[in-house]
């Protein structure tokens, strides 16, 4: 997964986790904070990957 995905996953999830709070909709809140974490591994793990590229030269 791309880093702009992952970030895209990440505000998707908070939009849902707002949407559940303003609703009172707990599994709605709890799939948002669930997203928003999916989302911030995914760029994690970009990230990790494209420093081991640049580490080996590559790039």
């Amino acid at each position: 997964m791309s880093k702009a995905k992952a970030k895209a996953k990440q505000a998707r999830g908070k939009l849902k986790e707002t949407a559940g709070s303003a609703m009172d909709d707990e599994k709605m809140h709890a799939e948002g904070s669930a997203e928003q974490m999916s989302g911030k591994t995914e760029e994690m793990a970009t990230k990790a990957g494209d420093k081991t590229k640049k580490a080996r030269g590559t790039h």
